[in-house]
């Protein structure tokens, strides 16, 4: 791609502003598989925002370079439109789409301006082209990015909700874990646990990994780390869930349970928490 600009491209978009505009829509609407009316709408107010940007960027820059402090509104409305057909549901194709769909248009003006240069005619199309793919690039670089961080939002919402504190009985709280522990659940597993144990003041927690798959090293020690944590705010905690095969694992695996109270169901970890509290429930045999 060139330096520098030869001022072509500035001038076809400055003077067919409104006819290249309606050219752009068409190309987008009828590449779209969205035709409804809110949809439209906004496609064109997102073009009429995004020409006009343009315009300004090649005409007061000096070369077609998109990193340029020029470009910087155009990028950020780029960022803006990305992020925003991330959460319409819209794919990269449809989202890079939006920019590749002017190219047509553009070019069919440039070819019309400077028909009578052939060799100026086929510098610009190749530049103006490769600009145009650039910000189709950054479009859906963008659009990545947004819908990564999406993902990671959902993914710790998700964790959030996965991992829910139950106060079974005063001074009892029970924690039953479902899934794959891994560090970054182990750390919102500590923090909602914590935050529980002060807001009620519990002094048992319960830890349930009846729905754990399998208990590793890794599991069983970040398990411990739970324990510890709980144990410095001033609860102490009963792990219940222990099946047959995860007791051999942990037995295999050398993982040092002594100072941590274990029981097979999620029941007999709850009446040995009655039991420290010196409480009991007793069966109406009336009823």
């Amino acid at each position: 791609m060139s330096s520098h600009t030869t001022g072509h491209l500035a001038q076809v978009l400055t003077q067919h502003h409104d006819g290249l505009l309606d050219a752009w829509i068409s190309s987008m609407l009828s590449r779209s598989v969205r035709r409804d009316k809110a949809g439209e709408a906004d496609v064109r107010h997102q073009a009429a925002r995004l020409l006009p940007l343009l315009v300004q960027a090649v005409d007061k820059g000096q070369s077609y370079d998109t990193d340029a402090p020029s470009w910087a509104e155009v990028r950020q409305l780029l960022v803006e439109i990305s992020s925003s057909r991330v959460r319409q549901g819209y794919t990269p194709t449809e989202t890079a789409t939006f920019v590749f769909s002017l190219k047509e248009p553009l070019f069919a003006l440039l070819r019309k301006n400077m028909e009578g240069d052939p060799g100026a005619l086929a510098t610009e199309l190749i530049d103006t082209g490769a600009l145009f793919d650039r910000l189709g690039l950054f479009t859906v670089e963008q659009y990545q990015k947004s819908r990564e961080s999406v993902i990671l939002r959902q993914q710790q919402e998700l964790m959030e909700l996965s991992t829910p504190v139950v106060q079974l009985w005063r001074d009892v709280l029970a924690l039953p874990l479902i899934g794959t522990l891994d560090s970054a659940r182990t750390q919102v597993v500590m923090e909602n646990l914590l935050q529980k144990i002060i807001e009620t003041g519990a002094s048992i927690a319960i830890i349930d990994i009846t729905g754990v798959p399998t208990v590793d090293t890794l599991v069983a020690q970040h398990l411990l780390k739970t324990v510890a944590a709980a144990r410095l705010m001033g609860a102490d905690c009963i792990i219940s869930g222990i099946r047959p095969q995860i007791a051999q694992t942990i037995v295999h695996l050398g993982v040092n349970l002594e100072d941590v109270t274990t029981k097979a169901s999620l029941a007999d970890a709850f009446q040995t928490a009655l039991k420290r509290l010196g409480a009991s429930v007793a069966y109406n045999q009336a009823a």
